[in-house]
């Protein structure tokens, strides 16, 4: 019990005097760059979905039109 005590201890003072926390306007801005560079995956990512089924379908012959 002793060494659980002293792990929350230890993990509460280090929150509190160790990590260096984000600010708010820092925090957005990134926010902001996360979805932005998501849609362009996301961008990709259909662009070669679509590309890949209108080949194959070339190719094949098979899906529905």
């Amino acid at each position: 019990m002793e060494k659980i005590k002293l792990y929350l201890l230890e993990s509460y003072n280090e929150l509190v005097h160790k990590v260096t926390w984000p600010t708010m306007s820092s925090l957005m801005s990134n926010t902001v760059a996360v979805l932005v560079a998501s849609a362009i995956l996301m961008g990709v990512i259909i662009l070669m979905d679509g590309g890949s089924n209108a080949l194959t379908k070339l190719i094949y012959g098979v899906g529905s039109n």
